[in-house]
């Protein structure tokens, strides 16, 4: 593991070495993948979602601890706007806390009921927020930590349409609780400018796909690699859903549908099922088959390597453009 380079508010708040979250990749979010990333000093998030069922969730939280011999490691718990879309989400609240659990990120509606009761519990939360209103709203609800979502991210990242680092600028204004950001982040340079805007760290999700720990089809890492800044297109944000995915051949489909005047998601059938991917791309390496999540930031992807030794390479990246800061800073002039 590197040693420690930059203590901030979040590393302090999670008790981590760096200042580094991982993604909760739909489907990915697994035990060995959560567990690299809190092996080489980040914070990583199991994704309940991602399972089949709640024996399967319990089994990885089991597996996730043994891997990282009992470090601590986070749950994402996601809210959807439908009251009986959420029943989930307090068993798996309830699963994860009784596997001892006391990490957590947040994102949806309405966070505030369950940030109280994981605060009841001892935990320490971070709401994950797709604009600047919403990370207030999280920070006025209770949360511990916000990451702040730009357009750039891959996948979902709401129906915001302002860049990152622009976000960042305003959130040192207006929060007081620890900021990380999200989207589009991939390269050590880019967490030195987060930390240089008083910021106090990063999510990353795109950039960790490469990773030999990510459990998907050789194939499609292999085709990641041969991927630029302009691999992705933003869909579905006419029907309030945008999506950040990988330009293939269903991602050209659903654009021509969306195009031709999508007045809802029935009209694109199977071509917008999650398990298309999961089933398709993931599984057999078809990465043509399915909406496949995926943010510019796999523009930095040079080759298939641990995890750790990404973050490794993310945390030397940043270190050399920090050193360069003071160079750069003309001397103050001499009192007349």
């Amino acid at each position: 593991m590197t040693a420690p380079l930059f203590c901030t508010r979040i590393t302090e708040l999670f008790g981590i070495d760096h200042p580094i979250l991982g993604g909760g990749l739909m489907w990915l979010s697994d035990a060995r993948y959560v567990a690299a990333l809190v092996n080489a000093g980040c914070m990583g998030f199991v994704t309940p979602r991602s399972f089949a069922d709640d024996t399967a969730f319990a089994a990885a939280l089991v597996q996730c601890r043994e891997l990282t011999r009992g470090r601590p490691f986070g749950v994402n718990l996601t809210l959807s706007k439908r009251p009986e879309a959420n029943t989930a989400v307090r068993r798996w609240m309830e699963i994860a806390l009784a596997h001892g659990v006391r990490h957590f990120e947040t994102a949806g509606y309405a966070p505030g009921e369950l940030i109280g009761t994981l605060h009841a519990a001892g935990a320490v939360v971070i709401h994950k927020a797709p604009g600047l209103r919403h990370a207030l709203a999280a920070e006025r609800a209770g949360a511990d930590a916000v990451a702040l979502v730009g357009m750039e991210e891959g996948g979902h990242p709401g129906a915001n349409e302002l860049p990152t680092m622009l976000l960042g600028a305003l959130a040192a204004e207006q929060l007081r609780v620890p900021v990380v950001l999200a989207g589009g982040i991939g390269h050590g340079r880019q967490l030195a400018a987060v930390l240089a805007q008083g910021l106090d760290g990063v999510l990353i999700g795109s950039r960790f796909l490469v990773a030999e720990e990510i459990a998907t089809h050789p194939a499609y890492k292999r085709h990641l690699l041969d991927c630029d800044e302009q691999s992705t297109v933003r869909l579905l944000h006419t029907l309030g859903n945008t999506w950040r995915v990988l330009r293939n051949e269903t991602a050209l489909e659903v654009e021509a549908i969306e195009r031709a005047g999508a007045a809802d998601h029935t009209a694109f059938g199977a071509l917008i099922d999650g398990r298309q991917t999961r089933d398709h791309c993931y599984a057999q390496g078809d990465w043509q088959r399915g909406m496949v999540s995926l943010g510019p930031a796999i523009a930095f992807a040079r080759r298939i390597e641990p995890l750790a030794a990404i973050v490794a390479e993310l945390l030397a990246q940043a270190r050399a453009s920090l050193a360069r800061l003071p160079s750069l800073v003309s001397p103050a002039s001499e009192p007349a």
